[in-house]
């Protein structure tokens, strides 16, 4: 008899739960991807200081040459508020920082100017952060497929996030995790297509991953409507901590039960799975409970190499 893809690497629920050790490296990692992205902020703080330090008073700073964006984001100004600003509007923000805090700071007018740039930049990089665990467990996900493909000599095309142009494998794939959106490659002469975060018109909602039986040229031109095309649909949770796990874990259940109601009239079933980072006991038994009755054709712990590997190579050879 064979056995069900998620026996491969699962014995029991216990083997979904993330350990501390698991939980531990996931808040380092998240701390390390912080400071990668805060990096250019800090750089164009020092920019601004070296700068600024060459006038004696606020005043003078309006006649320095090339930092006016430096200054709207020190007057509190995002780059989306400064889209819809006039140069008058502009000008009056920067004339409000000098008059109320730059010259009130005395001879500290460049500390104050520097803490209120990156006091706003710290704003813009918060907002980036809210999505960083799912941003992290895309790429090591993508990381697991990729090497399945690599060691099973398999070619394939991937899709840049903002381009979303296709481009050829290359013999250094090292970092495309980064900017990858999609996957592309054949499984015994068939095509298939993998594709994050797409909003689904089956379903009406975004699906975190969605794997077709198409190539990339016709899922574009079927504009995603069939729904004989989807081969596998999976929900992919990276939030890491486990105060959040079982919340994270009923918005990945409300959406494939959703995926799966969606199906039901078309008289087609594709593939549903779940991946997560934080996998508690209560939750890792609502899931093996779901594998076992086959509401879910596969799991794995995104922290496990072993499970995430095998997972990969499950959607490999779909």
């Amino acid at each position: 008899m064979l056995l069900p893809p998620y026996r491969n690497h699962l014995h029991s629920s216990a083997d979904l739960v993330t350990s501390y050790e698991a939980v531990r490296a996931g808040f380092v990692a998240l701390a390390l991807e912080k400071n990668r992205r805060a990096t250019p902020y800090v750089a164009e703080a020092r920019a601004l200081q070296e700068a600024a330090a060459k006038v004696r008073s606020p005043a003078e700073l309006l006649s320095v040459k090339g930092i006016e964006m430096g200054l709207l984001t020190a007057a509190g100004l995002s780059d989306k508020a400064l889209v819809h600003l006039q140069p008058e509007d502009r000008r009056e923000a920067i004339d409000s920082l000098i008059r109320h805090f730059l010259e009130p700071a005395g001879e500290k007018f460049v500390e104050e100017l520097v803490f209120r740039f990156l006091l706003t930049r710290g704003d813009t990089l918060g907002g980036s952060l809210r999505n960083v665990g799912g941003v992290l467990a895309q790429r090591k996900l993508t990381r697991a497929i990729v090497s399945a493909l690599a060691i099973a000599g398999t070619h394939y095309r991937w899709q840049h996030a903002k381009t979303r142009q296709w481009v050829d494998m290359s013999d250094d794939d090292s970092e495309i995790e980064l900017s990858l959106r999609g996957l592309s490659w054949e499984n015994e002469g068939k095509p298939r297509t993998l594709v994050y975060n797409l909003t689904v018109p089956l379903v009406r909602n975004n699906v975190d991953i969605c794997l077709f039986n198409l190539d990339p040229d016709t899922l574009q031109d079927t504009g995603y409507q069939s729904a004989q095309s989807y081969l596998a649909l999976g929900e992919l949770k990276g939030g890491i901590d486990p105060a959040g796990a079982d919340e994270h874990w009923k918005t990945a259940r409300a959406a494939l039960d959703r995926i799966r109601e969606s199906f039901a009239g078309t008289g087609y079933s594709p593939y549903l799975f779940f991946v997560g980072a934080a996998i508690e006991k209560r939750m890792a038994t609502e899931i093996w409970d779901q594998l076992e009755k086959g509401l879910l054709a596969n799991a794995a712990n995104l922290n496990d190499p072993k499970q995430l590997a095998s997972l990969a190579r499950w959607l490999c050879t779909l």
